[in-house]
């Protein structure tokens, strides 16, 4: 009669097996029953003579989680192969939806804070330790790909499934976080949900008075989506630091590092610090035809001048880690035979080096002034909307999230974030670590965003035997 094992005793066997790197006692005959057991059930060879132990065979629903990807990408105000859902929208509130489902069919209990942060959670033996956590976001820009967040929210709950599927049974609870809006597209806030886990109070009381293009305010938007809370309840998503053991977001490059490289796995080691900035130049305006060059006050061409100072900040830093954007510029009135008398300027600069980045913030606005005046026009706003610290990843993380991928036999490397994402903020929380895998070319915010189902299924193996690590701890 075969060895008949406990879920729990099999979850230590199993953990110990994937990650004890010593040797194994030459006393123990490779004939015992619980070896036989442990091998059967793990699907590799555990035999104490065995010089190294091969990869751990975890398998992967690559067939339900590729139509799960598939569907959720069809929650979206544009057609295929575009996707649009935004913050609060209706197409928004039916995905959230459909990730509850997902959540409970997995058997996770599942919860909403006051924003719509959705929280899924497989309890643990000692439900008194910190939970280990892991997610991203799912709310996608206008016309922009299936695969960016998503693969971190469905990925995740994937990796729950194949622990779930393995016998395994953690000793610290597994979490899966959907975060709500991660990007800045309606409201101009970016990692909206994670910001106010980390308890950002300027955040909290900014909300007071936000307002979309629409002029709907986020209060209303919210109500809308069925959150009906008020400001005093923001403060009810704020999460005490180490209310997780660690947090870890699988996530696609969104550049083309990896696939150039040919590398499955990339271990991010920090997140590059992000700084926004608004800026507002006003003048005369007048008709394009009869006001003289010498005597313009041009709003449109002080936004121009700037967009050019960034560019030229920027590259002054000397580091390749220094990169810097103008993203919009609004004139008005907006016609092509009226000098623009105001013009509206944003301006994201970011770098792994805080102090180098804002340098360049300050240098910005001393090109700013200095336009101003030698344009005659008025420089009404110099708006600095978030100014955030990189973010570096945990040791403990990085170290499991390595181990992981080289039991897997999968090649990888270590690598920077240079886009920042809801771990920026985690890291604030709890240790944090990223793990990333190739997008083609890539491509990112854009339907031409895309990630192959292995490359997925090996980022899926990578955190599960990570969080299964991480959970033991």
């Amino acid at each position: 009669m075969p060895l008949k094992l406990s879920p729990s005793l099999l979850s230590s066997f199993i953990i110990t097996i994937i990650f004890f790197s010593e040797p194994i006692s030459s006393s123990i005959s490779s004939d015992d029953p619980v070896w036989r057991t442990i091998e059967e059930f793990s699907g590799y060879p555990t035999h104490p003579t065995s010089a190294s132990l091969p990869s751990p065979s975890f398998s992967v629903d690559t067939e339900t989680l590729q139509n799960q990807i598939d569907e959720l990408a069809t929650f979206s105000d544009v057609p295929a192969p575009a996707v649009t859902r935004v913050l609060y929208s209706d197409k928004d509130v039916l995905a959230r939806s459909y990730i509850k489902k997902l959540m409970e069919k997995a058997g996770l209990s599942i919860r909403e804070d006051a924003v719509g942060n959705i929280f899924g959670r497989w309890n643990g033996k000692d439900t008194s330790l910190a939970a280990v956590a892991t997610g991203s976001h799912i709310d996608a820009i206008p016309f922009s790909g299936k695969y960016d967040g998503v693969v971190g929210v469905l990925g995740a709950l994937e990796a729950i499934n194949v622990l779930k599927r393995s016998g395994f049974q953690p000793r610290r609870s597994l979490e899966v976080i959907m975060f709500t809006s991660e990007e800045p597209t309606r409201f101009g806030i970016s990692c909206l949900g994670s910001r106010l886990m980390a308890g950002i109070e300027e955040l909290a009381d900014a909300l007071k008075g936000t307002v979309d293009g629409q002029n709907i305010s986020f209060f209303d938007a919210a109500k809308s989506a069925g959150y009906n809370l008020n400001h005093e309840d923001l403060k009810n998503v704020f999460v005490k630091k180490d209310h997780y053991s660690a947090f870890i977001e699988l996530h696609i490059e969104q550049g083309p590092i990896l696939e150039e490289e040919g590398l499955p796995i990339g271990i991010v080691t920090a997140i590059a610090a992000p700084a926004s900035i608004k800026v507002e130049f006003e003048g005369n305006g007048g008709h394009a035809g009869a006001v003289l060059m010498p005597a313009r006050n041009d709003a449109g061409l002080a936004a121009a001048e700037l967009a050019l100072a960034v560019e030229k900040h920027v590259l002054e830093s000397g580091s390749i880690d220094t990169v810097g954007t103008v993203g919009i510029i609004e004139l008005h009135p907006g016609a092509i035979n009226s000098i623009p008398s105001k013009s509206h300027i944003e301006i994201d600069t970011r770098d792994i080096d805080e102090k180098r980045r804002n340098n360049v913030v300050e240098k910005v606005h001393q090109s700013a002034v200095s336009i101003a005046e030698k344009r005659r026009v008025r420089l009404s706003k110099f708006q600095i909307i978030n100014q955030d610290p990189p973010a570096l990843s945990a040791e403990s993380i990085i170290r499991a999230m390595t181990i992981a991928a080289e039991k897997l036999n999968l090649s990888h490397k270590l690598m920077i974030s240079r886009a920042y994402h809801d771990s920026l903020f985690m890291a604030r929380i709890s240790p944090m670590g990223m793990i990333f895998i190739p997008c083609n070319k890539g491509y990112s915010h854009k339907p031409e965003e895309y990630a192959s189902m292995e490359d997925i299924a090996n980022g899926v193996k990578v955190l599960a035997l990570t969080l299964a690590k991480l959970s033991v701890d």
